[in-house]
């Protein structure tokens, strides 16, 4: 029994401590909000899916397999490793407002180089059954993935310390973090494994409708605001973050993470419920999607 215990506690350090990839949400969380969002959709929208992941082979990345839509959830963050070939899509994971500026949906996003625009990029193919599946199914991968990246607050939220990644942070024992990876990975896991109920289940009529709903400029603002007045206060035990500098080492306390932890679970769900209302837009018959220009 010691040596299980012993054996449990090194895993679960070694999952606090382990490197998260920089720009993404992780690996985790990807895969929870893309296995909430398969749950939640019809079964003929699953068996489309399904049929797309069958044309995988037709991408050339055997590197970056895509056989179940958690794997395509993290599809994006593994092909951008070959840079010559994806490094282009590394600006589509993130599109930060100042958090002590006005939100505007528009801005830091020339040429559609960034994540809401692209979301809806890869809306519109996928929902083009004219378009070769392999290319749909990218399109999928694509907005399944940067649809998590959008919730995770610090993609929208910045105070001159890119989305975080400046911003040396402890995790209550685990020391040298960045505030960024804090939120992408550890906080996220926490946030999913612990709480009333599983994350990952059917959900009623009345909990999407509660989660859902939206565009992508619209979460893109929700995760600006929760940066504005959750993430940093949170981090800084400050009232207003931008009334003065910040310091650029922190640590979060366990009250910190404790208080931080029901924020990340719904945005969590919320991802995954939004998901599915994309994947369900995108499959249903009728008039292909048209950009959001608010």
């Amino acid at each position: 029994m010691m040596q299980r215990a012993i054996g449990s506690l090194v895993a679960a350090l070694a999952l606090l401590v382990a490197p998260v990839q920089a720009g993404a949400w992780g690996f985790y969380a990807h895969g929870v909000t893309a296995d909430i969002a398969y749950a939640n959709v019809s079964p003929q929208t699953r068996a489309k899916i399904n049929e797309l992941l069958r044309q995988e082979a037709m991408l050339g990345t055997p590197e970056c397999r895509i056989r179940t839509i958690a794997e395509a959830s993290v599809w994006p963050d593994c092909v951008r490793n070959t840079l010559w070939r994806w490094g282009y899509t590394a600006a589509w994971h993130y599109r930060t407002t100042p958090i002590c500026e006005a939100y505007n949906p528009r801005a830091n996003c020339s040429g559609g180089n960034c994540v809401t625009a692209q979301i809806e990029r890869s809306h519109r193919i996928l929902a083009d059954e004219r378009l070769p599946a392999h290319i749909r199914l990218e399109a999928l991968a694509f907005m399944v993935h940067f649809a998590g990246d959008i919730h995770m607050p610090l993609h929208s939220g910045d105070k001159d310390d890119r989305g975080g990644n400046d911003r040396v942070t402890d995790y209550g024992i685990v020391p040298d973090r960045n505030l960024h990876s804090i939120w992408d990975g550890p906080l996220a896991e926490r946030a999913i494994t612990t709480g009333p109920d599983k994350v990952l289940r059917r959900y009623s009529a009345e909990e999407r409708k509660e989660l859902g709903g939206g565009t992508p400029a619209d979460w893109g603002r929700e995760s600006w605001q929760i940066s504005r007045h959750i993430v940093y206060p949170n981090a800084f035990d400050v009232d207003d973050p931008c009334a003065s500098d910040l310091p650029s080492e922190t640590a979060l306390t366990q009250d910190d993470i404790v208080e931080a932890g029901p924020v990340a679970r719904r945005r969590v769900q919320q991802a995954g419920i939004r998901i599915a209302e994309l994947l369900e837009s995108a499959f249903a018959p009728g008039p292909l999607p048209v950009e959001d220009r608010r």
